[in-house]
């Protein structure tokens, strides 16, 4: 079975660095793609056995779309190689419950589906973790999560299927009875907030490109407030109770098996749901 994984980036360069350290031992170096928006000398060094493909910045309009709409070209055109096309955001790690899949080939290799989902959480820097060196996986050094319906997301895909908006896109009239597969043991780690020093000059750059005027489509509240959100997120996540892995884990992946089908759109995708509850990663985390 053949497998790559494919992201895009602009910057973030502490978050490639842990993708592409993930990625390389899931997929091997040598498969990964990496599509930076932008020229950008670092990517390269960063990703010295990954491919890198440097496509042009000079129009931000319609941002997310075109970013879209570029990846799904890519991957539908690496279906001509690859099995599987894994595709995340740049700073999104896949990790599998070793006691159920101990790869990701044991995982692919019983699929029917052509996509498939993810249970997400966001991974928190909070008060009196440990500092998180360069060259450190992030999961060896962070346990504190919340599960989010958002980020349970479609992350790999394969004959033809097109993702967006965290979701799949397919022919409208398939909506209603494309197959909505999350196995269970399958997690999204996403790290923008398990590195507070890294969100800060993240937020820097997205409250700079959201104030940019006269080009349309570009991102919105979210990025124009990004350090207001960035302090209220902290403040819930804070106050939210502990509970144990294996309740947490259970109620989440239950809450999200009733997949949003927006026919008109063909688009198939998670609920949005936010947990009031927060919980710690198992060990075996730190060495996925």
């Amino acid at each position: 079975m053949k497998l790559c994984a494919i992201t895009m980036v602009y910057r973030d360069h502490w978050a490639l660095a842990q993708w592409y350290a993930h990625y390389a031992r899931m997929v091997g170096a040598e498969n990964l793609y990496v599509v930076s928006h932008g020229h950008d000398a670092e990517v390269q060094k960063i990703c010295p056995e990954a491919s890198v493909i440097t496509v042009p910045r000079d129009d931000l309009s319609h941002f997310d779309m075109e970013r879209s709409n570029l990846l799904n070209a890519f991957q539908n055109t690496m279906d001509n190689i690859y099995d599987w096309v894994i595709r995340t955001d740049v700073d999104e790690l896949i990790c599998l419950d070793p006691m159920i899949y101990p790869t990701l080939s044991d995982l692919l290799a019983v699929q029917d589906a052509h996509a498939l989902f993810a249970l997400g959480m966001n991974v928190v820097d909070v008060a009196g973790d440990p500092k998180l060196p360069n060259g450190v996986a992030a999961l060896s050094k962070r346990s504190n999560v919340e599960f989010s319906g958002h980020y349970s997301k479609a992350w790999v895909r394969r004959r033809g299927i097109s993702l967006m908006r965290h979701g799949v896109r397919v022919k409208p009239r398939k909506a209603k009875r494309f197959p909505f597969v999350m196995p269970r043991g399958v997690y999204l780690a996403h790290l923008k907030y398990a590195n507070a020093k890294e969100l800060d000059l993240s937020n820097r750059h997205r409250i700079a490109m959201a104030n940019i005027s006269g080009i349309s489509g570009l991102p919105g509240g979210g990025w124009k407030d990004a350090e207001e959100k960035a302090k209220r997120f902290s403040a819930e996540f804070a106050a939210k109770p502990h509970v144990d892995w294996a309740t947490a884990e259970q109620q989440a992946y239950e809450t999200l098996q009733t997949p949003v089908r927006s026919v008109d759109e063909g688009l198939v995708r998670v609920q949005s749901v936010r947990f009031d509850f927060r919980t710690r990663l198992p060990a075996w985390f730190a060495d996925c």
